[in-house]
C-alpha cells in the first residue's frame, strides 16, 4: 500500500481567501475555452500562488526536473512520498503511471501519479526518477512537496531567522562533536522513515512526537488529550484543509508543560484530532504529537538528520536568553508559550 502519510494541513481560513478570489462567482462554469490555450505554465502557477499569499507562509526550497526549474517546492518531513502539482505536471507534460492510494491527515484517497525523471534539489544536485502523486497546487500551496522517499539520506535545515530552508548532504556526527551552547540535541527512532521523538513529556507523561514540517499547525491525538483533561483552556473548534482538498475539524486548545528533549513549551496550541497518521505511526493508544511548524518556529533553528536520527534546536535570543514566545496559527487562540531551557 502505497502512502503519503502526514501532509500538509492547513487552517482553512489560511486557504478560503485565495478560493474566494479564484473563484469571485462560484457555481457558475467558466466559458469554454481550448484547453491547450489555457495550460498553465510552472511560472504563472508560481506567480499566481505568490500573489495569493500561499508560498510566503510556507518555506519552500528550489527543485529541478531534469532541465526545467528551478520550481518552489515545500520540504513535508511528515509526508512518506513526495508530490508534484497537477499543473507542473500538466505543463511539463509528465508520463502517467498508476493511481495509488494514499494517506492523508482526513483518511485514504485513490490518486493518479506521474514519472517524474530526473528530480533535483539544486543545492545537491544528484538526479533521480520517480513516482509522484500529482495533486492541485492550490491545495498544496506549491508547486510541489518533497517527501521522506527524497529526504531520507540528507539533513534539512530551517533557519526561521534568516527565513530560508535548506537540504544538504548529511554527515556523520562524531559522539563528542564541539556544538554551539544554545544547541540542544534529541535522537530520535526511525519509523517508515520517519523521525519520532521519544525523549518528549506532557508532566510526567511519555509521549511520541513526529516533526511535521508540512503543518502549519500542531496536532495532538486522543490519548493525549484524554490525559491533559481539564488542564487545558476551553477548545474552541476549527476546520483544517489537506493536501487532497478534503477538511476536517479539530478541537483548538493550548496544552501546558510540553517538553522535547530538554525544552519545555509553556502552553503549546495543539489542535486535537484522530488523523489518519497517527494510526500509521501506531500511535493511537499512546498519547502523541505531531509538532507543527508553528511550535517549531519558536527555535531560531531546527535541524532534522535523517541518517543521523537527530533533531538539532538552536535555541533563541531574545530579551532573556533562555526565554522566547510562540504564536498560534488561529484567531483566537493566544499562542502564549514561553520556550525554557532546562
Amino acid at each position: 500500500m502505497n502512502r503519503l502519510a502526514a501532509l500538509l494541513l492547513l487552517p482553512l481560513a489560511a486557504t478560503a481567501g485565495a478560493h474566494d478570489r479564484q473563484n469571485p462567482r462560484e457555481g457558475t462554469p467558466p466559458p469554454p475555452q481550448d484547453p491547450a490555450l489555457t495550460m498553465p505554465t510552472p511560472e504563472n502557477v508560481e506567480a499566481t500562488l505568490l500573489a495569493l499569499g500561499e508560498i510566503d507562509k510556507r518555506l519552500t526550497v528550489p527543485v529541478a526536473v531534469g532541465n526545467s526549474g528551478p520550481y518552489n517546492f515545500i520540504i513535508d518531513t511528515g509526508a512518506e512520498r513526495t508530490v508534484v502539482s497537477r499543473e507542473l505536471a500538466g505543463s511539463l507534460r509528465l508520463g502517467a503511471s498508476a493511481p495509488v492510494v494514499i494517506t492523508s491527515m482526513t483518511g485514504r484517497d485513490r490518486v493518479n501519479t506521474v514519472v517524474v525523471p530526473g528530480l533535483s534539489i539544486k543545492s545537491i544536485g544528484e538526479q533521480h526518477t520517480i513516482i509522484a502523486p500529482a495533486l492541485e497546487a492550490r491545495n498544496l500551496g506549491a508547486l510541489g512537496l518533497l517527501g521522506i522517499d527524497t529526504l531520507r539520506n540528507h539533513q534539512v535545515t530551517i533557519d526561521f531567522e534568516k527565513g530560508i530552508m535548506a537540504v544538504r548532504p548529511s554527515v556523520k556526527r562524531k559522539t563528542f562533536a564541539k556544538r554551539d551552547p544554545d544547541e540542544i540535541v534529541v535522537t530520535a527512532k526511525n519509523v517508515f522513515g520517519q523521525l519520532i521523538v521519544t525523549d518528549a513529556y506532557y508532566d510526567n507523561t511519555r509521549i511520541q512526537v513526529v516533526l511535521d514540517t508540512g503543518s502549519q499547525v500542531t496536532m495532538g491525538n486522543n490519548a493525549l488529550r484524554k490525559r491533559v483533561g481539564r488542564d487545558a483552556p476551553k477548545a474552541q473548534p476549527i476546520t483544517l484543509t489537506s493536501v487532497i482538498g478534503n477538511r476536517t475539524t479539530a478541537d483548538y486548545t493550548e496544552v501546558p508543560n510540553i517538553t522535547v528533549g530538554k525544552v519545555r513549551f509553556g502552553a503549546m496550541p495543539v489542535a486535537f484530532a484522530e488523523v489518519a497518521p497517527f494510526e500509521r505511526f501506531g500511535l493511537t493508544r499512546r498519547p502523541a504529537l505531531l509538532l507543527g511548524m508553528d511550535a517549531l518556529r519558536s527555535f531560531r533553528r531546527v535541524d532534522i538528520d535523517f541518517p543521523n536520527r537527530q533533531v538539532r534546536f538552536l535555541m533563541p535570543v531574545d530579551r532573556s536568553p533562555k526565554e522566547r514566545t510562540t504564536g498560534s496559527m488561529i484567531p483566537g487562540v493566544s499562542g502564549s508559550s514561553p520556550l525554557t531551557r532546562y
